[in-house]
């Protein structure tokens, strides 16, 4: 819909409930539209940041030590009696038999 700026003057508030409603709303000075009246969309909720922070932290299972022993090994080669050596590298080319 088009209003003139003084019908806009007079009917603000059906015109906000209209805009509301999904409609469009022209404000027109004379014949030349102006502006246009929409709705407000609503905003997310901003995030807060530390919500949190007053809650215990449960680790208790979290950590796999088995796991981790077995990687503290692998990486300072705990136990190993001398430097592992890198396995050969295959071709994709040699499995297939080409």
């Amino acid at each position: 819909m088009q209003v003139t700026i003084h019908q806009a003057k007079t009917q603000l508030s059906k015109l906000i409930a209209a805009a509301e409603r999904g409609e469009e709303v022209i404000i027109a000075r004379r014949d030349k539209r102006v502006a246009r009246l929409v709705a407000e969309k609503p905003q997310p909720p901003k995030r807060v940041l530390g919500f949190l922070a007053s809650q215990p932290v449960q680790l208790e299972g979290f950590f796999d030590l088995g796991l981790e022993a077995q990687i503290a090994a692998d990486f300072y080669h705990l136990g190993a009696a001398e430097p592992r050596q890198p396995e050969p590298l295959t071709h994709h080319d040699d499995e297939q038999g080409a």
